[in-house]
Formats: structure tokens, C-alpha cells, sequence
């Protein structure tokens, strides 16, 4: 795709998306001035620009990828399924943490907590940039990219463990109940980290059968998410 085409519908989308999070937000929350709930989308915000920046003049195909559909063609079915339930207990975990936190206040979150919520976050979108920079395969879905001659990555975090982006993905994943102050949200942080589990032996059975040296990786690299323990 043109660069060009490539920004404008990238930005478009995005903007979009950060519209349909405020609304989720705020809307439950009932109130428009909720500063942990600008301080969520900021973060969103910031982020995703700077991994455009850095993405496009880089690797727009992996940008491009990133930014397509959680259903694709060639998509496993199981994922295709999995990615379904993630994009509802989302938007679901969102609206709950904005009624808990926000309209509810039924427990007060130390700021010192928000705090390091927030950094966490942050944290998440400086953590995936080494991610991207050794592994232009990174797509959203599960499903063994023939089309780009997908081979095995294992440099960089890949050399640690086998699921350095679902690793990262725990820093947004507990960072953003703490951040919007919502103790309840971590519940959701806690079954949504274990579907990511699940997801990551799924995904490596499917790679295991379908991309060539995938086995022999495993073998060398033993832990998933966490070195030393899983």
C-alpha cells in the first residue's frame, strides 16, 4: 500500500477507535471531565502515534498488518472465534471499570497506584517497539503468513521467550484497571491474561504444524511469557 494511503487510513482508523473508547468510558462514567479516563486516552493516543512514526518509514507492511481486522482469511477458526470474545469482553471490561471507578466509586484507588498504572502503560508501548523491530510477521491474528515467506523469529526478545508481545501485553492489561482506578477491572486483567495464555499454546500448536523450524525453536527456547517459570 502507499505510504501516504497507508498513514491517512491508519490515522483515520485510529481516531476512530480512540472516539469509540472515550465514548465507552465516559459515557458509562457520566462524567466528561473523569481526568483518569483523559489521562487512558492520552496514553492511547501518544502511543499509537509513536508507533506509526516509528513503524512507517520502516515496515508499513507490518503497520498495515497491525492495523487490519481481527477476522482475516486464513485465520485459524479457533482464533477467529477467540478474537470475537476479545473484541466484546473489551469493550465490556471498559464500560464496567468506567461505571466501578467512575460513576460508582465504590473503592478508592491510591493516586500513587494510578500513577503506576499509567507508567505501565507507557511502559507497554516502549516494550512492543523491540518486538517490532525483529519480527515484521507480527500480525494480530494467528495464522502462518505464506504470502510473506514467514520464517521463525528468534532474535532480540524472541530469544527469551517465545511470546515477548503477549508479555508486554500484561503491562497494558494490569496498567489500565490501576490507571482508570477501578479495582473490579482487575479481574477482568486477571481472566483476559489467562485467555492470552491460552492463546499462546494454541497459537504455537498451529505454528508448530505449519511453519518449518517452529519445533526446533520451541526446543531452544523454553518459556512462553515469563523466563524461568512459564
Amino acid at each position: 500500500m502507499n505510504p501516504g494511503k497507508l498513514l491517512v487510513r491508519t490515522m483515520w482508523q485510529s481516531v476512530l477507535w480512540l472516539g469509540f473508547m472515550a465514548v465507552l468510558l465516559f459515557g458509562p462514567a457520566g462524567d466528561w471531565g473523569w481526568p483518569q479516563g483523559w489521562a487512558f486516552i492520552a496514553i492511547f493516543a501518544l502511543g499509537t502515534v509513536f508507533m506509526v512514526a516509528w513503524l512507517l518509514p520502516r515496515d508499513p507492511a507490518l503497520l498495515a498488518s497491525r492495523m487490519g481486522s481481527p477476522i482475516q482469511k486464513g485465520q485459524a477458526l479457533w482464533d477467529r472465534i477467540f478474537m470475537g470474545f476479545v473484541v466484546v469482553g473489551w469493550c465490556v471490561w471498559l464500560v464496567a471499570m468506567a461505571l466501578d471507578a467512575g460513576r460508582w466509586h465504590r473503592g478508592q484507588m491510591p493516586v500513587w497506584l494510578e500513577v503506576v498504572g499509567g507508567l505501565m502503560m507507557i511502559a507497554g508501548f516502549a516494550a512492543i517497539m523491540p518486538v517490532f523491530a525483529v519480527n515484521s510477521y507480527a500480525a494480530p491474528v494467528v495464522r502462518v503468513q505464506d504470502e510473506r515467506a514467514q520464517r521463525v523469529i528468534d532474535t532480540g526478545p524472541y530469544a527469551i521467550v517465545r511470546h515477548p508481545m503477549y508479555a508486554v501485553a500484561s503491562l497494558y492489561v494490569f496498567g489500565m484497571p490501576l490507571l482508570l482506578g477501578s479495582w473490579y477491572g482487575l479481574i477482568g486483567s486477571v481472566l483476559l491474561m489467562v485467555g492470552i495464555g491460552w492463546r499462546a499454546v494454541k497459537e504455537e500448536q498451529t505454528l508448530r504444524s505449519g511453519l518449518a523450524g517452529y519445533a526446533d525453536y520451541m526446543a531452544r527456547v523454553r518459556y512462553r511469557l515469563i523466563p524461568y517459570v512459564w
